[in-house]
């Protein structure tokens, strides 16, 4: 169950940003598809959570947008997770043409829970 941050400059066009809230679950489940959490492109409620937050006037950042991830370490997803996060990359560049934005690939040792 990824959990994603993206911060974004409010010059950033909402209308990009709807696209880019559009296409990371789907993105996402693929960056960080294993055989331990196998990605079956039937994204259920709790999935993947997306939170979206501007840049206020104290934040400092030279890129558009900035894309954090964690999602529960495994070792198979450990072992590549640059390509990854690159293929995320080239993925989010290729669906919304973002040009100066960052992604961040954390895997913490972590649990979930949800309810029904």
């Amino acid at each position: 169950m990824p959990l994603v941050d993206v911060t974004y400059d409010p010059a950033v066009p909402e209308t990009v940003l709807r696209e880019l809230g559009a296409v990371l679950p789907h993105l996402v489940s693929l960056a960080v598809e294993c055989p331990e959490e196998p990605y079956d492109g039937d994204l259920q409620p709790g999935d993947v959570e997306i939170r979206f937050r501007a840049l206020g006037p104290l934040d400092r950042s030279g890129l558009d947008v900035v894309i954090e991830i964690r999602s529960k370490w495994f070792a198979s997803r450990a072992a590549d997770r640059q390509e990854r996060v690159d293929a995320l990359h080239e993925g989010v560049h290729a669906a919304t043409g973002l040009e100066e934005f960052g992604v961040y690939l954390s895997l913490p040792v972590a649990a979930w829970s949800q309810g029904d």
